[in-house]
């Protein structure tokens, strides 16, 4: 069997639906791979309003400086998959950003601000995310990309905000859409039960790792039918957050169990909550890659 292709700092060790936990650990990268033909020519825009123009007509200065995003990508490869990355910050702050490893990967990437807690709701920062999940998909063929081949992802916070709306139907159905219009969903180092800060505003004083897991938990809504394809990421036990990975590694077992074949659950050695996005980083380009050959016809003659 050929040995899988190896990354700067870190092997990327694939894990199918029937297997259990791997970690992945540190090793250099061989030779580098041959330069396209022709090179992808780039492109970013910056501030794009994400809510309609009458949602915001109505909505206030909060709502409109914190809900636009930036946008890069591939303008010279027509049919290109977008990923779009939420940022993290404990739902109550964080910037965002376009990951410096994920371009030139001829992906497009969308990098949204939305509204924190306590100033906005829990359903209202659901919204948010799910208004950027409909922007792209109306919006990405406009330039170029394809609205069938669009992943969520985003870290800590913002993985448990792609999880919600990546599961829950009733975030993306106002805007005629459903969790299996996404291509993929890839929550980093994601709390996959009800949120600490969402618990917080809701009034719970329990400890604060006491699991909840309700409708605002994206454990709760496992049992969904027509999921897209799952990659959960996390870090390395000794060094994650509390309940991280046995969290996602409950949520992962009970995807499987429930009849969800395209699981995916990597625990990435040596690297913490903070930095295991940037081992996420490695892994996403490849998983992206392989989904879409799986499950996306080829096109052209």
């Amino acid at each position: 069997m050929a040995r899988p292709p190896l990354i700067a700092l870190l092997t990327v060790a694939i894990v199918a639906a029937s297997l259990s936990v791997s970690t992945v650990h540190a090793q250099t990268s061989g030779a580098p791979a041959p330069a396209p033909a022709h090179a992808a020519i780039y492109k970013t825009e910056s501030g794009l309003p994400y809510y309609e123009a009458d949602t915001l007509a109505k909505a206030g200065d909060y709502q409109c400086t914190r809900c636009r995003l930036d946008l890069y990508y591939p303008a010279n490869r027509p049919g290109y998959p977008t990923l779009i990355w939420l940022h993290g910050g404990g739902l109550t702050g964080g910037r965002p950003g376009i990951p410096a490893p994920l371009r030139e990967k001829e992906l497009g990437l969308v990098s949204p601000g939305y509204r924190f807690s306590p100033e906005a709701t829990p359903e209202e920062i659901f919204e948010d995310a799910a208004a950027v999940v409909a922007w792209t998909v109306k919006h990405i063929s406009e330039r170029g990309g394809d609205p069938k081949k669009i992943f969520l992802s985003g870290h800590s916070a913002g993985g448990y905000l792609a999880a919600v709306v990546g599961m829950d139907p009733r975030w993306l159905a106002p805007h005629g859409l459903k969790p299996a219009d996404l291509a993929g969903l890839i929550p980093v180092s994601a709390q996959v039960s009800t949120h600490f800060q969402v618990k917080k505003v809701r009034g719970d004083t329990g400890p604060e790792y006491r699991v909840i897991v309700d409708e605002y938990a994206p454990l709760y809504h496992a049992s969904q039918k027509n999921l897209p394809p799952i990659c959960l990421i996390v870090g390395d036990r000794r060094i994650e957050y509390k309940n991280r990975i046995e969290e996602n590694d409950l949520f992962a077992t009970s995807l499987r169990n429930l009849g969800h074949t395209q699981v995916e659950f990597y625990e990435m050695g040596g690297l913490n909550h903070s930095t295991v996005r940037y081992g996420a980083w490695t892994i996403i380009p490849g998983y992206i890659k392989r989904i879409l050959e799986r499950n996306l016809p080829p096109s052209g003659p």
